[in-house]
């Protein structure tokens, strides 16, 4: 199969610039539908899936930019098996690649079938997708993800990221537990937890990401409410004025206090100043996901 004989749609909800960004995905894709304002993943997808007029649709989040060369992609999609498949994006503020805000390819059905985020039936499911489906991670990287257009939103970013990697596939763990997590989850957490200073409102991100962290392994905050982008943005209201720019980051070193306090992990109060974080884009090696690819993808 082909990526282009498939529906794409267009997932946004309040995004900074997501006019510009469906413009721009428009142009390479003149077929593009849009699917605006719904809340809850579950129902976005959701609302994707019954307009779909094709058996898989791709779908495109709304802080990302595609590569034209994706356009070109065929498919050995023979395992009938798979219900998901999911393609990296490059993340603008820590330059990470993995399966965060990138390009995903539905099986229709399943979509319309599955139960996840606010109409989850089982524990796992209720802060990401991707526990429950048969659900396979491509190596390539075929978009950016720009998802610090704003502080509010690069500080939703990190919280997001903050949380949901500090849990074991969806759920909560206990303290004693949390260094044994999946060590690529562990790298991707401590990594929003210190890079991004060289890049506009990277620092937000950070103390989200430390925020999301905190609030899920030291305190009895509701980790599930991460899924919900209206509570995101009330919480967001209670940050913005206790947490001004010019004390951002003694905020960040100090959340990285109360971490490195109640948690053993390999960060540092103090994140990685622009020049470090430079250094950091430009050597680090993305770890492959390969070991999780079960077909053919070709150009």
């Amino acid at each position: 199969m082909r990526v282009v004989e498939f529906d794409i749609f267009f997932l946004s909800y309040d995004e900074p610039f997501a006019d510009l960004h469906y413009a721009d995905l428009c142009n390479k894709v003149p077929w593009a539908k849009r699917v605006h304002g719904v809340k809850g993943s579950d129902a976005a997808h959701k609302a994707a899936a019954k307009q779909s007029e094709t058996d898989w649709f791709i779908t495109v989040d709304a802080d990302n930019i595609i590569y034209p060369e994706f356009l070109n992609l065929d498919l050995d999609m023979s395992n009938a098996e798979i219900q998901v498949y999911s393609w990296c994006g490059k993340n603008t503020i820590n330059g990470l690649r993995y399966g965060n805000g990138g390009l995903k390819l539905w099986n229709t059905e399943h979509v319309l079938n599955m139960k996840t985020h606010e109409h989850a039936d089982s524990e796992r499911a209720q802060v990401d997708f991707c526990w429950d489906a048969k659900y396979i991670q491509m190596n390539s990287c075929y978009s950016d993800v720009y998802n610090n257009e704003t502080a509010g939103q690069a500080w939703r970013a990190g919280f997001r990221e903050g949380v949901k990697l500090a849990t074991d596939r969806g759920v909560r763990i206990e303290k004693e537990e949390f260094k044994n997590n999946h060590w690529r989850c562990l790298h991707w957490l401590y990594i929003w937890s210190m890079v991004g200073a060289d890049v506009e409102n990277g620092l937000w991100a950070i103390y989200g990401a430390r925020e999301g962290l905190y609030k899920t392994m030291c305190t009895d905050w509701d980790y599930v409410q991460v899924r919900d982008f209206k509570y995101l943005n009330s919480l967001w209201e209670e940050v913005e004025p206790r947490v001004s720019m010019e004390g951002l980051q003694d905020s960040i070193e100090d959340l990285g206090n109360k971490i490195l306090t109640e948690l053993d992990i390999p960060i540092s109060e103090k994140p990685l100043d622009s020049q470090q974080s430079k250094f950091f884009k430009a050597v680090y090696q993305h770890p492959s996901r390969t070991d999780h690819q079960r077909f053919i993808e070709k150009l």
